[in-house]
């Protein structure tokens, strides 16, 4: 026997992934299997659900069965939605992340507006400071509108 197993020595641990928390308790040496596991099942669990499922969407439209991982995601997520067809402001972004669950720093989220710039998936207007994010291109399956005349 372990001196950890004749001590008994016993952790409680708190996990949360995406909307699901979960508490465990194990053994110290245990803990690295236990997370394994627990995550493991965690994710049979999304796959079972999200055959059953078709896409949820928030009010936002972000989908949120297959939430972005990254900041950048997120946002390529509202410009599917046509979110962008207006011209956003950091703050709005920012504001509208915070609103779908997504808590990331104003700096994180103007950097990935920035990127998606130079990769002309919006565009902005406006002066330094007080841009606009506006969308360049429509997002994919979005069919222009034509003009009658």
């Amino acid at each position: 026997m372990t001196g950890e197993a004749a001590s008994g020595e016993r952790v409680h641990i708190k996990l949360r992934v995406g909307d699901v928390d979960v508490e465990v308790e194990c053994g110290v040496g245990e803990v690295g299997n236990v997370v394994d596991e627990v995550l493991r099942a965690l994710a049979q669990q999304k796959e079972v659900i999200g055959s059953h499922t078709s896409s949820e969407r928030t009010g936002s439209g972000i989908n949120v069965g297959g939430r972005g991982e990254t900041c950048k995601g997120i946002i390529l997520n509202l410009w599917r939605a046509s979110w962008f067809e207006l011209g956003r402001a950091l703050g709005e972004v920012h504001g509208e992340m915070g609103r779908s669950g997504f808590h990331y720093d104003r700096t994180a989220v103007a950097h990935a507006l920035v990127d998606l710039v130079r990769e002309g998936v919006l565009t902005r207007v406006g002066r330094p400071r007080r841009y606009r994010y506006v969308q360049k291109r429509p997002p994919p399956g979005v069919s222009a509108k034509k003009k009658e005349t």
